[in-house]
């Protein structure tokens, strides 16, 4: 496939704030590959000038009509200035302590880090076998900071062609990019040797815990501007890259 970008235009933006209450579903085709995408801030109603524990639910399905679509190999997310990560005060779980444990062990042995759960699946086409599917429970947990950035593990496990967990460490960055205020880049792991594509990612991040008797956010906001928005990008492996920007209708209460 030639290297291609496709950019959703900012008038997209602007359809999110007109679908009250629901997060904006991007669909874009590259040649065979069909990318769908959706982003969701909750809850939608915030206090006026303030701040409110905050979820972050995305899904992302990646189809090619011509069988096995390329590996996904990197994503990048750039996310609303108007929000803030708590995570000082949250257990981390080290990478060590997640090597080699299944789903289950691993959200057993670091409950207290978890901040974010969801399904990842994958295509599968090896010599001498018919493509098949393959799934696993993704994990996100809080991590020890690198270098003073807020840093969690992705979780997740396959079984072929050998039983391992696949661990992912990534950081969250502080910038100053217009609209966005916070930036993560994601190497992902190989998936079955490298015979296996994603196709589907949904995780839900964030959580609640209490501090001085108060309930705060890992992930907090503020409603600004009618909406709270994420821009993203996906690298392939064959070189083709495409870049989206999801919208969340918010409003302040009253």
């Amino acid at each position: 496939m030639k290297r291609r970008t496709i950019v959703i235009a900012t008038a997209l933006s602007l359809l999110a704030l007109a679908c009250a209450g629901a997060a904006l579903a991007v669909t874009t085709v590259v040649g065979p590959l069909k990318v769908s995408a959706t982003g969701e801030f909750e809850p939608h109603a915030f206090p006026e000038g303030g701040t409110l524990p905050t979820t972050f639910t995305s899904t992302v399905h990646i189809r090619n009509r011509k069988g096995q679509p390329p590996a996904l190999k990197t994503l990048t997310f750039e996310f609303d200035k108007h929000g803030r990560l708590n995570y000082k005060d949250v257990p981390t779980c080290s990478r060590a302590k997640l090597e080699g444990t299944t789903p289950s062990q691993a959200r057993q042995v670091c409950a207290g880090a978890l901040v974010g759960t969801g399904i990842g699946k994958a295509r599968v086409e090896m010599p001498g076998r018919p493509p098949f599917t393959i799934s696993s429970p993704i994990s996100i947990f809080n991590a020890p900071a690198v270098g003073g950035k807020p840093t969690m593990i992705a979780h997740a496990y396959e079984k072929v062609p050998s039983p391992q967990a696949l661990l992912t460490e990534f950081s969250i960055e502080r910038i100053h990019h217009g609209r966005y205020g916070y930036r993560t880049e994601i190497q992902l792991p190989e998936i079955a040797g490298g015979d296996g594509a994603a196709i589907l990612a949904e995780a839900k991040f964030g959580r609640t815990y209490t501090r001085g008797g108060r309930k705060v956010g890992y992930v907090e906001a503020e409603c600004s501007g009618g909406r709270l928005q994420v821009y993203g990008r996906l690298d392939f492996a064959d070189g083709s890259h495409l870049q989206s920007l999801l919208s969340s209708p918010c409003h302040d209460e009253g």
